[in-house]
């Protein structure tokens, strides 16, 4: 049986405001009924002229990644609160500055014994390195996916991953469980937006094989049950992250045969190129980005999911940026301080971020933006990259998440606190009630008080 994208009126009882696809459900004669109710003063917000967010406008989660780190002398602002003053690397962010608070001097805690790894895994997911032989993991689900379990049941995509660039993202459901990203805009638009997407009151386009490939979903899963049975605890731990995969798969198949939910904002985007070659050796990394971030607005706004990861690079790439006469990664540990070269990457990179952060602010929602109801963490896996060090650790955070988060402040940690702080910080944004994040020296039960409203 498919889970109901409705909630009982029971279930809405710890919801607030109340959803507008709230049912009374019943029994009638041995089957089971519901009614849908008319627009309620309790799903509104507090001006009574639009769906509040947390019922209609749900909250979202987001993720921009980029690989090597900064140079942390020139990013940290030079005062704190609302009055502080952009850095050179944040320069990018003047016209956005306040939608973004800024998180420094917070430091990953866990033992940095594998360069670049030990920082990835540190502060996504707040475990240290795991090595299935050669091979290093997390020990635990990223960030996105520690969310994503939470608030990403409803919609048709559990999360979306997507990349700049030809890498494996860093989205983990659990040690070796990879959720890798989409790295062609053209494939993600067709994922995202072709012939079965529905926009609101549109019919769409049902995919008649549905009912025969969940037919095939249901055998094999009672196989893979049966199996379940017969093997070992490590074998039966790696069938449930497959059996997890299924269900997921038969769920989202359900829900294109639902209607979509009315979001006023949400329309097919117009469609990308279908390639980014390579100009004179070095990749369109800025026009696939920004490809990629069009895609993840409307597909917010469409409630097509609520949960993303976009990697703009990866922990120690060699990306040839423009103007730069070297790989980033060989320019971090080669290039003499100042390091100009890996100064003006990160500007790029900053930039890359911008637009995020206005594509999102430029997409009505109830009374306000889209960016209004997300909550985006910006990071890399170390701070200085000739060094690899995990202090100073860059954190921006965009958004208010449906007023959970103060924007437009510096808040600076003078004692080098523990990072995962910030991540608690925004999975309780999220609405979820977590106690804790991280485990051994990175566990923390305490968020970053000052950035929360």
């Amino acid at each position: 049986m498919r889970r109901s994208r409705f909630f009982s009126l029971r279930e809405q009882a710890l919801r607030a405001p109340l959803s507008r696809r709230t049912v009374l459900r019943g029994m009638f004669r041995g089957a089971a009924v519901a009614v849908a109710l008319p627009t309620l003063e309790v799903m509104l917000n507090g001006n009574g002229n639009a769906y509040a967010c947390g019922g209609v406008i749900p909250r979202r989660f987001g993720l921009f990644f980029w690989g090597n780190g900064n140079r942390p002398d020139q990013w940290t602002p030079t005062s704190d609160g609302e009055d502080w003053g952009l850095s050179e690397e944040l320069a990018p962010l003047a016209d956005v500055k306040h939608l973004v608070s800024v998180v420094s001097g917070y430091a990953v805690k866990l033992t940095n014994d594998v360069p670049h790894t030990s920082g990835s895994c540190g502060i996504l997911s707040g475990t240290p390195v795991q090595f299935v032989g050669s091979d290093g993991t997390f020990g635990g689900p990223s960030i996105d996916q520690i969310i994503a379990a939470e608030i990403g049941n409803d919609t048709l995509y559990r999360s979306v991953q997507t990349a700049a660039q030809d890498i494996a993202g860093l989205s983990y459901n659990g040690p070796s469980s990879l959720n890798p990203p989409e790295t062609s805009p053209w494939a993600l638009y067709e994922r995202l937006f072709g012939a079965t997407f529905r926009e609101p009151g549109g019919k769409g386009l049902v995919d008649p094989t549905l009912a025969l490939r969940r037919s095939v979903l249901d055998a094999v899963g009672e196989d893979l049950v049966a199996l379940e049975k017969r093997v070992s605890t490590a074998d039966r731990a790696r069938l449930d992250q497959h059996l997890t995969g299924i269900r997921e798969l038969e769920e989202r198949l359900a829900r294109l045969e639902e209607d979509p939910p009315n979001l006023e904002a949400c329309s097919r985007p117009g469609k990308p190129l279908t390639e980014y070659p390579e100009v004179e050796g070095r990749p369109q990394t800025s026009e696939r980005s920004r490809a990629m971030v069009d895609l993840l607005a409307m597909a917010l706004a469409c409630d097509q999911t609520r949960v993303f990861s976009h990697y703009h690079s990866q922990p120690v790439g060699d990306t040839l940026y423009p103007g730069a006469s070297a790989g980033h990664h060989q320019l971090t540990h080669d290039e003499s301080p100042p390091q100009p070269e890996v100064h003006a990457i990160t500007l790029q990179i900053m930039e890359e971020f911008a637009y995020l952060v206005r594509a999102f602010a430029a997409v009505p929602e109830a009374d306000g933006t889209l960016l209004d109801n997300c909550g985006i963490l910006a990071t890399s896996e170390v701070s200085e990259g000739q060094t690899h060090s995990l202090d100073e650790m860059p954190l921006l955070i965009a958004g208010s998440a449906c007023g959970a988060l103060r924007t437009g402040v510096h808040v600076r940690s003078y004692t080098g606190d523990n990072a995962s702080e910030v991540m608690l910080t925004l999975i309780r944004a999220m609405d979820i009630p977590a106690a804790s994040f991280g485990v051994d020296e990175a566990e923390v039960t305490d968020t970053v008080s000052e950035v929360e409203a």
